[in-house]
């Protein structure tokens, strides 16, 4: 298991691990909101004005960088040097002009759900499809099902019932998998389907999802094996594949905080939550990566307020008391925050220098249940600290934290290579054998699924070059 740089610090209780998720799941400013509302509502949490280091606790100079935790422990240019970023007015106001940024915007609007999904399978529709389409995808609730029944869009469009279903279909084959479906289990039905595709999926996979998700939710594998007629290692089997590789909720699990058009917020990269820049400037030293943290100073529990505690009376001891455990409960939980941020950091960036330096081409296949092995963390931790966070890379574009696990992204990429190359248009199994002798095994319909999310036709569509 990965080690890095950073010893393991677990929560102690469940009050602990309540709040350091909470805390996890959040952007630079949320937290900074997050921040300044328990200084006003805790009299026992104070922010002291002096610019000390996060981790090391050592005074900062003007620049907010701490000089210690920003030197490289090791003299290597693959190691990055990864450390928390105190900087109270980095959300409000910018040290760098436009001028000092690519014409590729910085500060992209990301799709919605209905408009990333419509997208990947427009190619494929005619016009009265997509009008289907458009309806079944503005109905979707926050976990990507639907909230109307096949048979209303059916009267509403005057179409067939045939004529939606296949339109639903082509929308939970899409990504994320399972989106447009009625509820969990037919997402995770239509999840190891697709699935079968591209790898081998345990048999029982399909009976513990239509008949033991109850048991199974409960972890009681043995009366699950009974109920099933099944050996209870085929069973444990099964119920790993489904946890390792499948999601209930499909536009969670790939959206993490989606915001659908009907909510008054849409997601907007303003600011970075992590830079990832070089030691220095120079192209040829180590990559350093800045967990910005919000502060201007030093958040701690006020020793003057402990102090006055001991000193009051009966009646009002307990309320205090109270207060001075949230603040050290807070501080703590703080502490544990930029703490996984510094782990999960640290090993992204190792195993995805290339992608951050050279492009998509370059990232590497990983997943977040992946990294929470190697971190020895949950997934779910994993999801939260991912959950919302952008990074701005070297040559300053913005990008969402999650594309560091697209596993799609580099296949996409080379498969958009062999089409500007070829001298006839290639048919998706065509496509596929290619991308086979690359290393890359995908089946003809992932192909045509990501042919799609790069808005490409398929070859008798295509004109040669």
């Amino acid at each position: 298991m990965f080690q890095g740089q950073f010893h393991t610090i677990r929560p102690a209780t469940t009050a602990h691990l309540a709040q350091t998720m909470a805390l996890l799941s959040l952007t630079g400013e949320e937290l900074q909101q997050q921040i300044e509302s328990e200084l006003a509502a805790n009299p026992a949490l104070e922010l002291v004005e002096e610019r000390r280091c996060p981790v090391c606790r050592r005074p900062l100079e003007s620049g907010g960088i701490c000089p210690i935790c920003s030197r490289p422990t090791v003299d290597s240019i693959e190691e990055p040097v990864v450390f928390i970023s105190p900087r109270d007015d980095f959300y409000s106001h910018s040290d760098r002009s436009p001028e000092d940024y690519p014409d590729e915007p910085v500060s992209p609007m990301t799709d919605d759900l209905p408009t990333y999904v419509l997208k990947q399978i427009a190619a494929d529709l005619d016009s009265s499809q997509r009008s289907i389409a458009a309806y079944l995808l503005t109905h979707l609730n926050e976990d990507g099902f639907l909230t109307i029944s096949l048979v209303e869009i059916s009267h509403y469009l005057h179409v067939s019932l045939q004529q939606v279903e296949a339109v639903k279909s082509m929308i939970q084959r899409a990504d994320p998998v399972g989106v447009g479906s009625r509820n969990p289990t037919e997402a995770l039905l239509v999840q190891l389907d697709v699935l079968q595709e591209q790898q081998n999926v345990p048999e029982l996979a399909w009976k513990i999802v239509s008949e033991g998700m109850d048991l199974l939710s409960r972890h009681q594998l043995n009366e699950l094996a009974r109920q099933l007629g099944a050996s209870l290692t085929r069973v444990q089997q099964a119920a790993h594949f489904i946890a390792e590789n499948l999601n209930p909720f499909p536009a969670r699990s790939h959206w993490g905080d989606v915001r659908l058009p009907s909510e008054s917020t849409e997601q907007v990269y303003h600011q970075p939550d992590i830079i990832i820049s070089h030691l220095n400037g120079d192209v040829h030293k180590a990559l350093v990566v800045e967990i910005i943290m919000p502060l201007s100073g030093v958040l701690r529990v006020s020793p003057m307020f402990k102090q006055a505690l001991q000193q009051t009376d009966a009646d009002t001891r307990d309320n205090m008391r109270s207060d001075l455990e949230r603040a050290s409960l807070f501080v703590k939980c703080l502490q544990q925050r930029n703490h996984t941020m510094q782990r999960m950091m640290y090993r992204l960036v190792m195993l995805q220098r290339d992608y951050i330096l050279m492009g998509e081409k370059f990232l590497k296949p990983f997943t977040r249940a992946r990294l929470s092995e190697e971190l020895e963390v949950h997934e779910s931790t994993i999801s939260r600290a991912v959950s919302g966070k952008c990074v701005q890379l070297p040559n300053r574009r913005i990008i969402p934290l999650s594309s560091f696990f697209d596993r799609s992204l580099n296949v996409r990429t080379i498969l958009r290579d062999f089409i500007d190359q070829e001298t006839r248009p290639l048919s998706d199994s065509e496509l596929a054998e290619l991308l086979a002798e690359r290393g890359f095994n995908v089946a003809r319909r992932t192909v045509a699924k990501y042919r799609a999310m790069e808005g490409i036709l398929p070859a008798h569509l295509r004109h040669a070059n």
